[in-house]
């Protein structure tokens, strides 16, 4: 294994650490915002929902986007 192979090995585990966190936090602020939406227009739990169901999809984007960056990294590094 060659230096820039390990490297990129080690890049590609620091980007796929962060894959928790970044689902958590993107369906928090989802969540938060249609809840606050929701309080501000009186249209509960509509807009909560949407928020939700926005804030879970844009996590898994996330995810996919960084599962396939890893695995490029990790490939190129070959």
């Amino acid at each position: 294994m060659a230096p820039g192979d390990e490297q990129s090995a080690w890049k590609a585990l620091g980007e796929l650490s962060t894959i928790g966190m970044t689902l958590v936090l993107a369906t928090v602020i989802g969540l938060a915002g249609g809840y606050y939406l929701d309080k501000w227009l009186g249209t509960s739990p509509w807009l909560t929902l949407i928020g939700l169901g926005f804030g879970i999809a844009a996590g898994f984007v996330n995810l996919f986007r960084t599962v396939n960056r890893a695995g490029r990294d990790v490939d190129d590094g070959k």
